[in-house]
């Protein structure tokens, strides 16, 4: 994990790229509410989108992007909405940008995390998820950072060496037994 990371953007009294919140709340109030409705479903029930519904969703949040390029909540939705459309590399290019802008986000921080767990990266993960943790203001944010470094936690043997190496050897010891039986 990048302790040194977690120092810059956790003690960085301004980032370089803050933004005020007036701007952000500019950009976000931009949204249409076509898009608005596209979002509530996509957060409802991500499986309900239709393709040509998450298509309209992808690109009308690309336009926003592209008027307001600074605001990291554009592009943390905009990352979700390429997860949900399995557009994985573009979908990390705009979740570690948001945290480029905004260090100190939680959001941008969870759900880098999260899309790092997912894709089985649990350095990564481990990392974002415990920013998002430390950076949590409210009791909600502490439990979804919570719950998501239990998931990562469960999931981390599995993806350790020492595991794979343990799996290897008991495989190898069950494939010499055999043998031996047959005979």
């Amino acid at each position: 994990m990048n302790h040194e990371n977690s120092d810059l953007a956790l003690h960085q009294a301004q980032t370089k790229h803050a933004l005020s919140a007036r701007v952000s709340s500019l950009a976000l109030a931009s949204i249409t509410s076509q898009t608005q409705g596209l979002l509530l479903r996509m957060f409802a029930d991500p499986y309900l989108l239709e393709k040509e519904d998450r298509f309209a969703l992808i690109e009308q949040l690309r336009e926003c992007v592209s008027r307001y390029p600074q605001v990291s909540e554009l592009r943390v939705l905009l990352g979700m909405a390429l997860c949900v459309n399995l557009d994985v590399h573009p979908a990390i290019d705009e979740l570690k940008e948001s945290v480029k802008l905004a260090p100190n986000s939680f959001i941008a921080q969870l759900k880098l995390g999260e899309l790092w767990m997912r894709l089985r990266v649990m350095d990564k993960a481990e990392e974002h998820t415990r920013l998002a943790a430390l950076l949590a203001q409210n009791l909600a944010q502490a439990d979804l950072a919570r719950k998501q470094a239990t998931t990562i936690r469960y999931k981390l043997p599995f993806s350790t060496p020492l595991s794979f190496l343990r799996r290897l050897l008991t495989r190898q010891r069950s494939q010499a037994i055999v043998p031996a039986e047959i005979q």
